[in-house]
């Protein structure tokens, strides 16, 4: 047993099994030369004992820390922070430590320095959770230095990306609205210099043209409540308005009182849909319909692209896709 206060060794585990260190070592690192039997006596004794293995003697021994960067846009928003989680809750199941750097902008210079503080904290590798389309550079200077993923990246570049398929789930969107019967669809627009933004656009006017519908200009928010409700109060007094796409559900919740408070009803008057699924989407008035993300599967896709990269020594490039999935609510009916 170990000392009073010193927390348990390998030693200790071997004494206690009554076997070498080296077969401890090699059951703690998963080596498959172990017999099944001696390999349940060990991690018997592991768990009588307490064991954890240390960190830093495990990077000594085998060359990698099992620590990875995850680099993130400090806020609130649901998406950003919803891809957080998921790539958090993926790393711990692989028994990977996670180190994340928050930023406030994700402008070159700040995503420079930050990316230096992960390398200088000994990472293996790096998540980046980059959506904005400045960050892109940045992190095309290092991606030839460790592995590194970008979620929500620039999907033709140099870089391994995992995304939402943003610009499908903007035509989905439409193309539910226009299948519904409405003449075209008005969108409340999230900020261009994001790529679920710019993509959001381009898959709304995409199915708008290949409709020949009217495509009017996208009204700009910025994915906030408040901007959705400024925006919401533009298209209230527009008479002909029947459909809105929304870029995201926080917009689309602003929209809505906008909408209620200048007489339109919804979806009676004005069909709307949002986008993301957030929890609280399901109990607006009305429920509103809107695009799924499934972050679960981007963080999963992430981990597994970037573990890819730090078992192998290879630069990725991979880009994985992943569909959203149409949730249909009461906020969307033919028009009047």
């Amino acid at each position: 047993m170990p000392a009073s206060g010193r927390p348990p060794a390998l030693t200790d585990v071997a004494r206690l099994v009554g076997v070498s260190h080296q077969t401890v070592s090699r059951v703690v690192n998963n080596h498959p030369g172990v017999r099944p039997r001696t390999r349940e006596r060990v991690l018997a004794g592991l768990r009588e004992l307490g064991y954890r293995p240390n960190p830093a003697a495990r990077a000594l021994a085998t060359g990698r820390s099992r620590t990875l960067g995850v680099l993130a846009l400090a806020g609130t928003l649901y998406g950003p922070t919803s891809t957080l989680y998921a790539v958090e809750q993926a790393a711990r199941a692989a028994d990977y430590q996670v180190t994340v750097v928050s930023l406030h902008s994700l402008d070159p210079d700040a995503v420079r320095q930050a990316l230096g503080r992960l390398l200088a904290g000994g990472i293996d590798g790096v998540v980046a959770i980059a959506p904005l389309l400045d960050a892109t550079d940045a992190l095309s200077a290092v991606a030839t230095r460790l592995p590194l993923v970008a979620v929500e990246g620039r999907p033709d570049g140099e870089i391994a990306t995992v995304s939402v398929d943003q610009e499908h789930g903007a035509r989905t969107a439409t193309e539910h609205l226009l299948a519904a019967g409405h003449p075209t669809v008005r969108h409340v627009a999230g900020p261009s210099d994001w790529y679920e933004g710019a993509g959001r656009i381009a898959g709304w006017r995409a199915a708008l043209e290949a409709a020949g519908a009217a495509v009017h200009p996208p009204l700009a928010g910025d994915w906030t409540a408040r901007a959705g409700f400024a925006a919401g109060r533009r298209l209230a007094h527009e008479p002909d308005l029947t459909a809105v796409f929304v870029a995201n559900d926080q917009m689309a919740l602003g929209v809505l009182r906008a909408l209620r408070e200048g007489g339109r009803r919804v979806p009676e008057d004005v069909s709307v849909v949002g986008f993301d699924d957030i929890p609280e989407a399901a109990y607006f008035s009305p429920p509103l319909t809107t695009l799924r993300q499934d972050f679960t599967e981007v963080g999963r896709q992430s981990l597994r692209s970037l573990l890819e990269q730090v078992e192998t020594g290879a630069t990725g490039r991979a880009h994985v896709v992943i569909p959203p999935e149409l949730v249909l609510r009461r906020s969307t009916a033919p028009p009047p």
